[in-house]
């Protein structure tokens, strides 16, 4: 399912178009990343929630040359399942 998919699915299930379906989606979204950056974890119960996690400085490697680098100190998003959705995709 792509985004547009997902419009459409939101349309039929609440009734809305799809141009105010997408664009509920997009603030959905937007809301989202911008809440994670800043910081806040967003936990939507029985789907899951989205936080920032610190991935710690590490040696890497180049590819081409072998040659040794590190890679700088990152957050990164994660999301965690929430249980009604992990038992949803658990029964298929």
């Amino acid at each position: 399912m792509n985004k547009s998919d997902l419009v459409d699915a939101i349309a039929v299930a609440s009734g809305l178009t799809k141009i105010d379906s997408a664009k509920a989606l997009d603030a959905a979204v937007s809301a989202i990343t911008t809440a994670v950056a800043n910081g806040d974890t967003v936990s939507l119960v029985g789907f899951g929630s989205f936080k920032g996690s610190a991935r710690a400085a590490r040696e890497g490697k180049n590819p081409k040359t072998g040659e040794k680098l590190t890679i700088a100190a990152t957050t990164v998003p994660k999301f965690s399942a929430g249980a009604t959705f992990k038992a949803a995709v658990a029964k298929k």
